[in-house]
């Protein structure tokens, strides 16, 4: 017995002497590192204290000290809002179909890429896919709305030369066709990001397991179905989990992009209500509560698919 805990001991020193080392030696790499960390600490969680603003009734020229603390009345006032309950019911709606549009694109297309033996094509290809995660919207609205116009855009002058149609689409300037427009180009900005991801996790599997089942018979599709799918579940689920929690969101900058005057009904979303509510009209207090609420819904729905998840026996995300 003295000699496990005298070997326990020693190897408990060596772990101290051991991180120690560490440390000495790469001194610069953790410097490095403190730089990020400390911008992420001050712009993401350096905030926090300003969520008192959503139970106060806040004034800039009274401050934190001056305002009056008002509780919940706020939250009272804005879930009591017909403008705020449209918002909610056009953020909750387009964010499920960005959900269910969105999320399978960037796994079939990582499925056809890991497919490729051709190596220059496939490298070309994901650049391309790639590309438009590193553009704005405001670039992508620009384009959409010149691409897209219902007399000379240049996608209804391509099907109206096609004998496709008779007439422009006004894929932008109505309602029903500005929803599906908003969701395909979402698609289309995004799969690139999630394609690489899944890429990345289909390198982790290992190349023994499609050897085995070549060696057995099993043609493209059963490999990708019983081998590739299955290795990358985790990464799955995680990224699935992480969408989740973004049900509440909206994306102010896409909006504005995108939208016009002809589409509002669809395109009041709850980052259009914040800022034209809140800080549009000065109601910094409105603002903050609905972004708290936003954050709190979008927390307990991580927390609710996660614990789900775990049942499910996969690993989850915390």
């Amino acid at each position: 017995m003295k000699n496990i805990k005298n070997s326990n001991e020693k190897a408990a020193v060596k772990t101290k002497v051991s991180w120690q080392s560490a440390l000495k030696r790469d001194w610069q790499l953790y410097l490095l590192l403190l730089i990020p960390l400390i911008l992420v600490i001050v712009f993401c969680y350096g905030a926090y204290p300003g969520l008192r603003m959503a139970f106060m009734d806040y004034k800039p020229a009274k401050g934190y000290a001056g305002s009056k603390w008002v509780g919940l009345n706020t939250f009272k006032k804005v879930f009591k809002d017909a403008d705020f309950t449209r918002a909610l019911r056009n953020s909750v709606a387009f964010n499920l179909l960005d959900l269910f549009v969105g999320f399978p694109m960037p796994i079939i297309l990582a499925l056809i890429l890991n497919e490729l033996r051709y190596k220059r094509f496939k490298k070309v290809s994901q650049t391309i896919l790639y590309l438009p995660h590193f553009l704005s919207w405001a670039i992508i609205g620009s384009v959409a709305l010149t691409m897209f116009k219902p007399s000379s855009g240049l996608v209804n002058i391509a099907l109206m030369n096609a004998n496709l149609i008779e007439q422009g689409i006004p894929f932008l300037n109505e309602k029903w066709h500005w929803a599906i427009t908003y969701l395909l180009i979402g698609v289309w900005q995004g799969m690139g990001w999630g394609t690489i991801l899944y890429l990345a996790a289909i390198t982790g599997i290992s190349g023994e397991l499609y050897e085995a089942a070549m060696i057995d018979g099993a043609n493209r599709w059963q490999r990708m179905l019983h081998i590739t799918l299955p290795g990358i579940r985790s990464t799955i689920v995680t990224l699935l989990i992480m969408n989740l929690g973004r049900v509440m969101g909206s994306n102010l900058e896409r909006l504005t992009a995108l939208g016009n005057t002809q589409v509002k009904e669809f395109q009041y979303q709850l980052a259009v209500y914040i800022y034209q509510k809140g800080i549009s009209n000065n109601k910094f207090s409105m603002a903050t509560a609905v972004g708290l609420f936003q954050s709190v819904i979008g927390v307990a729905l991580v927390l609710l698919s996660d614990r789900i998840a775990k049942k499910l026996g996969e690993d989850g995300l915390l």
